[in-house]
Order: C-alpha cells, then structure tokens, then sequence
C-alpha cells in the first residue's frame, strides 16, 4: 500500500474536507449493534471512527496515511470522541485475534493493486473480527453510472487539488460477481451482499 499512503498523504487535507458526513449505509448497518471494540479500516478522517466510538467502549482507526491520521485526530478533537488512531497496512492490521465486536472496512478495498493484496487484507478483517463480530465492507462497483464496463477493471482516478494540480488514485472498481468471489476466498462468512450507490457492500462474520 506504499504508494496508496503517499497519494492521500499528499491530499489529506482537501480530501478530508469533503468527507464530512458519513455514508448512510455505515450508519444503517450500525443501527442497533455495539460492542466492546470497533475497528475502522481504512478510517480516513474518522468521519465512520466517530460512529463507532458511540457505540463501543473502544473505537480503533487504522489508516496507512500519516496525513489522514492528522485529520482523524482532527476531528476527533473538535468532536470530542475518543478514539485510537494508529498507522497500518489493510493486509497486516495491528491488531490482535478476534478482537473486534464491529468493524468498517469501506471504500479501502478498492486501492489495493493486486487480488492477493484484497483477499488477503478481507482475511485479516476475518481475523481480528470476533466469533460474534460483524462488519460492513465496501469497494466501488462496475455498476456507478460513471462506469459501462460490466466486468471489474483496474483504473486511475484523478484527484483535483485547489489550484488545478491532479493526483492519480489506483483504484480496482469490482463488478457484484467479482467482489462476492473475493469474499468467498476470504477467511470471512457472508451474510448479506448488495449493491447501492454505485458500490458493492457485504455484511460479512468471521468463519470461526
């Protein structure tokens, strides 16, 4: 995720700036759950962090860009929600097993390059996740109106900072069929899968 870390280092702030609220399908998922760990993966701006610290003892932010940790911290500072917010890679949390009675892991996935890297980073989430832990995974999908194509495909995204200047953004954009393959090589049970928005989202459990 090298060159992931250092696309949003370089635009953390102005992204941050524009992920204000959070995404309804987070907060539909969850309506009704808590626990006593939550992870975010991939968290951002702590915008999702900030959810799950309302309802869980302990929320965890995992980022791989020191820049958006900043702005997670941030956040977490004007809010004033409590939150750990710690530097690390998708395929190698730093987390201990089955720690995690909820976790997010959304519009993350989709960065990284290779299909062993997703796959491998859905078994860590199976990893970490509790015996009666859920979560809520998301990547971007064939279906957006952007997209015609019908099969995944890798892409870059331009990323237009003030003043013009463009950073490009590896992103894998899956089709429905492709992303529900990934999660069944996964270490990760899936209880729900759909479409919304223009992303494919899973509610997914630990097979253990």
């Amino acid at each position: 995720m090298t060159d992931v870390h250092h696309t949003y280092d370089r635009i953390a702030e102005h992204f941050a700036k524009t992920r204000e609220y959070p995404w309804p399908e987070v907060e539909e998922f969850l309506d009704g759950r808590s626990g006593g760990v939550a992870v975010d993966v991939g968290c951002g701006n702590g915008r999702h962090t900030e959810l799950l610290a309302a309802r869980a003892d302990r929320a965890v932010g995992v980022d791989a860009s020191r820049g958006l940790l900043a702005t997670a911290r941030e956040r977490a500072a004007d809010r004033e929600f409590d939150a750990d917010l710690v530097a690390g890679d998708a395929e190698r949390l730093p987390l201990r097993d089955g720690v995690a009675d909820l976790a997010v892991y959304v519009a993350t996935l989709h960065h990284l390059r290779s299909r062993g890297a997703r796959v491998a980073s859905l078994d860590e989430l199976a990893r970490v996740l509790s015996t009666s832990g859920a979560a809520l995974v998301s990547a971007w999908s064939t279906e957006h109106d952007r997209f015609s194509e019908e099969e995944g495909f890798d892409t870059a995204v331009d990323w237009t900072l003030p003043g013009g200047e463009t950073v490009p953004r590896f992103y894998h954009v899956y089709d429905p069929g492709e992303f529900r393959a990934d999660l069944r090589e996964s270490a990760l049970a899936v209880a729900e899968s759909f479409v919304s928005s223009g992303n494919c989202y899973a509610v997914v459990h630990s097979e253990e």
